[in-house]
């Protein structure tokens, strides 16, 4: 099937496996040969489509270091773990029947998941489903949505305040205990619009600020984690009015426009301070596409299909798997 990448300044598709923190490149795109008791055996391609189960309804997607991509159900949080080799995957225990929405998995293989409406963040271990934490947050008007980890916090957004959830993280990733979780105000010059404002965060190539989109504005903002003063950052290309999901690899910055059916890819200075447009991703695959994740030199993101309204338990849903487009 064809692929497009309309490119403002080419860099090619380079292999990432360095930059996703010791991930594996393990040649998804591989369809070679081996040999193996003395005779030559076809190596099977890893598919570029994966079937979720109808109905799901996914929205965010976390890849550690093994080729197994998690997704989050907004329908009642199930988790769904497939098996970027073969395409084949399972839920990982049963729903807590409420939604989860972004994802971030840990190298201790700890799932930190946006509650969305819920109202509340929850860390599960991605290898029995079991729910290691519950984390209540914000008010009535709370929307708990993405999710960024950093060596000794993770960040959560909330779509209809102005501030970032903190849930601080003790010596050896211990988890904190709910009266820890600390409410950061985004002030600066971060404008809340009148409803859905932050989604996506990640973090600066430094590693010492993060980047947040302002829905409303179109715009992205470097954030001081330790004082929440947000500050625009200019940026060439599209404005970002649909961005979702954000994910960093290097200086190169992935966002997500949804509605869009593209993924934007920026290249940062080292500060996150200013961002060059270097390509647009599309594909005739995506179908509302939400969060992106890597694994060797493949982009994989799962398609919301917010257009189908309303979802029904038969409605099918996909993950799409792109080459990875570097700008670093």
């Amino acid at each position: 099937m064809k692929r497009h990448v309309s490119p403002v300044t080419r860099r090619g598709v380079l292999a990432a496996g360095a930059a996703l923190g010791g991930a594996a490149v393990l040649g998804p795109l591989a369809g070679g040969a081996r040999a193996s008791s003395g005779a030559r055996r076809e190596r099977k391609p890893w598919p570029t489509t994966l079937a979720l189960p109808d109905g799901f309804r996914p929205e965010g997607i976390a890849i550690g270091s093994g080729p197994y991509a998690y997704l989050g159900s907004l329908g009642d949080g199930t988790i769904y773990r497939a098996d970027l080799a073969t395409g084949r995957g399972a839920p990982i225990g049963e729903g807590p029947g409420k939604p989860a929405v972004g994802l971030k998995i840990d190298r201790r293989g700890r799932l930190f998941i946006g509650g969305g409406s819920s109202r509340e963040a929850r860390v599960v271990d991605s290898r029995t489903g079991r729910v290691l934490a519950t984390y209540p947050l914000g008010n009535a008007a709370t929307m708990v949505n993405d999710v960024i980890l950093t060596p000794r916090a993770a960040y959560v957004t909330d779509s209809f305040n102005p501030w970032l959830f903190v849930l601080p993280l003790g010596p050896y990733g211990r988890l904190p205990e709910p009266r820890d979780i600390v409410t950061l105000p985004l002030t600066g010059e971060w404008t809340q619009g009148p409803a859905f404002t932050a989604n996506g965060i990640a973090r600066t190539p430094d590693g010492r600020a993060l980047l947040v989109t302002n829905a409303p504005s179109g715009a992205l903002f470097r954030v001081d984690p330790r004082t929440g003063d947000a500050r625009a950052v200019p940026h060439t290309g599209p404005r970002l009015v649909d961005a979702d999901g954000l994910l960093r690899l290097g200086r190169t910055l992935y966002v997500v426009q949804q509605r869009q059916n593209a993924v934007d890819v920026l290249r940062l200075d080292a500060a996150g301070t200013r961002a060059e447009a270097i390509t647009r991703i599309t594909d005739p695959r995506f179908a509302i596409p939400t969060t992106a994740a890597a694994f060797g030199n493949r982009l994989y993101l799962p398609n919301a299909r917010f257009d189908v309204d309303p979802p029904l338990p038969t409605t099918p849903y996909t993950v799409v798997a792109v080459p990875l487009v570097r700008g670093d």
